[in-house]
């Protein structure tokens, strides 16, 4: 057995030491700088060195010790030169996880690493830690080194905690599913060896079964087997809980919005875990047991392409060759190695690579296509966009599928939840007015040489609107070609080309409006947006997501498509009121769009036109603005009016304030506010009421004032099933039209509940029973396994905008204060 427990640890160091070889063999040199010193950084800490704070910072690795080439390095570089061995042991093992080490490992991969620590570090150790972390991150990022530190403690798994979900930290949404990609993919960088790969498979020592891995280990301790403080211990897989399979599914749908091949393989990974439920099989005990019986194969126990070789055998095996053939591209995407470029020296991943591909059968073309990914254009990129989300819808509801056949419960918690399904909203909703990005970071550039933009008029044979070819504008060109996108708006299909970076300051631009031919307007138009909306913005935080979204970057953009001003007669001495000009009372208004960015990062367009778009506008403007909302970041007008421009903009810019002021500070006392107007030749008057905006018209002051003092005007409908009490008016800060909003409020004998559904129409049930914990976790379990969430059969689409849930408590005054409940 001692025979055993020392081939095991030689086998584990020569696999570590064959792995690091192989990770800086073809990368960058700023890589290879990175990946070397890092363990130097966690073993020492001196203000030579990235990383150093001035404060009780947890350093040393244990069983570790630089080598003389490294301590060259560090003296040579920093200046730095270590007086005495280290005694100090604060840091128990630095790991690399996931494609770092393995044949997915490419130019362009990110540095996971886990900074391992065990339970005699006190809290406020631990964030010394993570601060230095910080520290190295950017260190490593002034190299051009995309790293992230995660400071684990091996309790996290024996004890089932965890942290927020945040970045890269994926909380709640995975446990043991987490712990078997580390196991699976971890490679040693410094510090002890992982205790879980010696525990024999069987759990058979000397012939002994022993029951739990727990008491092998005790075993193999008390057998005085192994020297217990070599070792760093995770604990076991044997309790790998398919609890955790929808959680985790949502976490992989969550990468694929930045790396989706990657993505793609890891939930059809876990789709073919679920296939042979309740096995336990997992690559990671794959692995183990190939360590433990000597037999290293699957080019030497690659955790990519063992991951390949798992999903490939379970879609074989359900003859889906349709998503096989997408998971080998995926593969030979993820590794990157262009196998249509001749080299003078084949690396060891090119060698793999070229294997697979010809027991694939691929043919040159195929590969040749694959390797110039990164010229796609739009149609291409758009393209494998839909087939990558088919893909991850169908793993998705095949999963939920498996929770529902197993009466499953989700283990993950309420707020890590809401956090993810609104990631997932905001990148994966297709809803009308929303611009659909595609960030599938294949390609470098997506820009067009020509653009032209195309109105077909009603009663035509192509439906009406606005289509984008990337042709001139000659009749040859068009005729034949396929069309880039459509939309019914101007604004919004120019603004899909300009947020997924097709237009860029050499393209040139044409623009065909029945016998019109005129570049001037739509040329401004993406000029504006250009100077007013940047493309890249930084990602939505956590916080914002979890709470209602608010409007961060606005446009009203005026008169794209209807100018009341062309063809207008002009009257001299005439009162320059733009929405009742002259005589007549025209409104010079004839359409609006309103284009924003949100605090979810969605991009939205919303088009009116005729003689009430000014009125329909600004109602559904501030309808999308909570009580409680911060006003735009930035708020501007462009008008793009034959005449008047000016004069347009300046008074619908002071309309649009003094109405946005309004809904943000109006209903003090429970009262609504309104605002009359003369439009087109008409009396409208908006009404600010609690929960929304509305406008009426009357045709008399008599109809008006019965109207308010009767209460008639309604701007939503109410349904009260208990009107004893009226909606606690703190919720008005918070409701927001297209979420479903719960808020409780503890009572004497349980809580009372209010709903507002998507329209803000309400509902209150008193004094209901049982816990909120309970019932948040049931109405999640409800949304989360509903049929009715995915609104194609094609699995291509998920509605996952999922309920927000508050609580409402009182302060030490008695009054009524209302926030997130976590």
């Amino acid at each position: 057995m001692q025979y055993y427990i020392n081939n095991i640890k030689k086998e584990l160091n020569d696999l570590a030491n064959l792995k690091r070889e192989r990770a800086v063999i073809g990368m960058p040199a700023t890589f290879q700088r990175v990946f070397s010193l890092l363990p130097t950084l966690f073993h020492y800490h001196s203000p030579e060195l990235p990383g150093y704070l001035e404060d009780d910072i947890p350093f040393g690795i244990a069983c570790y010790q630089p080598s003389d080439e490294i301590d060259e390095q560090l003296k040579k570089e920093f200046n730095f030169v270590s007086t005495s061995s280290n005694a100090i042991a604060d840091i128990s093992a630095l790991y690399s996880m996931g494609s770092t080490c393995s044949i997915g490992q490419s130019t362009n991969s990110d540095l996971d690493i886990w900074v391992c620590i065990e339970n005699n570090l006190s809290d406020t150790k631990k964030q010394a830690l993570q601060r230095k972390c910080r520290l190295i991150e950017q260190w490593a990022e002034q190299q051009q080194v995309k790293l992230t530190l995660f400071v684990v403690d091996v309790d996290r798994f024996i004890n089932q905690h965890h942290e927020c979900l945040i970045g890269e930290n994926c909380g709640s949404a995975q446990h043991i599913l987490l712990l078997e990609e580390f196991y699976r993919s971890a490679n040693l960088l410094a510090g002890k060896l992982l205790l879980w790969f010696a525990v024999p498979h069987d759990l058979t020592i000397n012939g002994i079964i022993y029951p739990t891995y727990e008491e092998c280990v005790k075993a193999l301790v008390e057998l005085q087997m192994i020297q217990r403080q070599e070792w760093i211990d995770f604990g076991s897989l044997t309790s790998l809980s398919a609890q955790e399979y929808f959680g985790a599914s949502l976490w992989q749908l969550y990468k694929s919005i930045d790396s989706p091949f990657k993505a793609v393989l890891k939930t059809l990974l876990l789709e073919a875990y679920s296939w042979i439920y309740p096995e336990n099989i997992t690559i990671a005990h794959e692995m183990k047991i190939c360590i433990q019986t000597g037999n290293l194969k699957n080019s030497d126990l690659d955790s990519y392409y063992m991951l390949l070789e798992r999903i490939s055998k379970y879609l074989i095996e359900i003859k889906d060759y349709q998503r096989l053939e997408l998971v080998r591209s995926c593969f030979y995407l993820k590794v990157d190695e262009k196998l249509s470029i001749p080299v003078t020296s084949a690396s060891w991943r090119r060698k793999i690579l070229s294997q697979l591909v010809k027991q694939w059968g691929w043919s040159q073309q195929l590969i040749a296509k694959l390797d110039a990914s990164h010229a796609w254009k739009i149609a291409q990129v758009r393209e494998v966009n839909e087939v990558l989300l088919h893909t991850m819808m169908t793993g998705y509801r095949n999963l939920l599928n498996f929770g529902r056949r197993n009466n499953l419960e989700s283990q993950i918690s309420p707020q890590d939840l809401a956090i993810l399904t609104r990631k997932l909203y905001a990148s994966f909703e297709v809803l009308p007015g929303k611009i659909t990005t595609l960030k599938l970071n294949i390609s470098n550039n997506l820009q067009e040489d020509v653009l032209t933009f195309i109105h077909v008029k009603e009663d035509r044979i192509n439906r009406a609107g606005w289509y984008v070819y990337n042709q001139k504008p000659i009749l040859n060109a068009i005729i034949g070609h396929q069309y880039l996108e459509y939309s019914k708006y101007l604004v919004k299909l120019i603004g899909w080309c300009y947020f997924n970076g097709l237009i860029s300051d050499s393209t040139s631009i044409f623009y065909h409006d029945g016998d019109e031919r005129d570049n001037t307007k739509i040329s401004k138009l993406i000029n504006d947006l250009k100077q007013y909306f940047p493309i890249d913005v930084g990602a939505a935080t956590e916080e914002q997501l979890y709470g209602p979204c608010e409007i961060r970057h606005l446009a009203i953009i005026l008169n794209v498509e209807m100018d009341p001003t062309v063809g207008i007669e002009f009257e001299d001495d005439v009162n320059m009121n733009v929405l009742n000009y002259a005589k007549k009372e025209l409104s010079l208004v004839g359409s609006i769009d309103l284009l924003y960015r949100n605090s979810w990062n969605e991009i939205r367009v919303l088009h009116f036109s005729g003689t009430l778009c000014v009125l329909e506008a600004i109602k559904a403007l501030l309808n999308r603005m909570h009580k409680d909302a911060d006003l735009p970041e930035s708020m501007e007008i462009f008008c793009y009016s034959k005449y008047f421009a000016t004069e347009i903009k300046y008074q619908m810019k002071k309309l649009m304030d003094d109405c946005v002021d309004l809904r943000l500070t109006t209903t003090k006392n429970n009262s609504t506010q309104v605002k009359p107007l003369r439009i087109g030749g008409s009396s409208w008057y908006l009404f600010f009421e609690r929960l929304g905006v509305s406008f009426h018209q009357f045709e008399s002051a008599i109809d008006f004032y019965g109207a308010v003092s009767n209460n008639k005007v309604q701007g939503r409908p109410l349904n009260i099933l208990d009107e004893t009490n009226e909606l606690p008016k703190e919720i008005d800060s918070v409701a927001y039209e297209g979420i479903i909003q719960f808020f409780f409020e503890d009572t004497d004998v349980g809580f009372d509940l209010y709903i507002l559904n998507e329209h803000n129409q309400v509902e209150i049930y008193r004094n209901c029973n049982g816990t909120k914990e309970n019932m948040v976790k049931a109405i999640n379990d409800f949304y989360v396994l509903s049929d009715d969430r995915f609104t194609f059969t094609t699995s291509s689409s998920v509605n996952f905008n999922l309920p927000q849930f508050y609580q409402i408590s009182y302060n030490d005054a008695g009054e009524r204060e209302i926030y997130l409940l976590n």
